[in-house]
């Protein structure tokens, strides 16, 4: 009996804390001053804010992967590339490019291990569809989206939506245009995917009142 009663305990001494955690508003995330249109519809947004040369966040990109394979079901996952400065437009355009061209399942990922892995160097658009044909694939079609309108479009909204979520680093997650969080804020990366887990629950909860 004594033994059951040290068991159970041990349970709540050190499980049911954790379960219960509690997340303070200023410290784990902040909400931002204004809250930004998302265009998920009914489904919580939740924006990775991310720069393709950033260790950080390509640290980050397993657990969001393990995540995306059983996201809350009222969930959306929108990926927007950061430009905090004019170097960051480069690797902006790179992404929207895939985007335009439906490559980025096959593309983004080898993208960021091509940097970080390999420490391969992008400074044209030249040698980003000399690394695509490696990937087997036509670099023509990158060479003529680069620059096409329609990314032109994308990476000016991109740049201003980096200064409206009110970041100065990445990675940095934006819970359906209200909430901003990071790793740091969180305490580690597992637990920043629980307090995204929240705060989209929270933001549920908050849309239905």
């Amino acid at each position: 009996m004594n033994k059951v009663l040290s068991t159970l305990s041990l349970f709540f001494v050190f499980i049911l804390p954790s379960a219960a955690q509690e997340y303070q508003q200023d410290v784990n995330f902040f909400e931002l001053q204004v809250a930004q249109p998302v265009h998920t519809g009914d489904k919580i947004e939740v924006l990775e804010l991310f720069w393709y040369r950033c260790p950080h966040c390509y640290a980050l990109e397993p657990y969001l992967n393990k995540w995306l394979k059983n996201p809350p079901e009222f969930v959306e996952f929108v990926r927007l590339p950061a430009i905090l400065n004019r170097s960051w437009e480069f690797d902006a355009r790179v992404y929207y490019t895939f985007v335009a061209l439906g490559l980025v399942d096959r593309l983004h990922e080898p993208y960021f291990e091509a940097i970080h892995d390999e420490r391969r160097r992008f400074k044209s658009i030249e040698q980003v569809a000399d690394w695509v044909a490696e990937k087997g694939l036509d670099p023509q079609p990158i060479l003529d989206t680069f620059n096409s309108f329609g990314v032109d479009s994308m990476v000016a909204h991109a740049a201003d939506m980096s200064g409206r979520y009110e970041t100065d680093g990445v990675p940095t997650i934006v819970i359906d245009g209200k909430y901003r969080t990071k790793v740091s804020f969180a305490g580690g990366h597992n637990e920043l995917i629980d307090l995204m887990n929240y705060l989209a629950q929270r933001a549920q909860t908050e849309r239905a009142d």
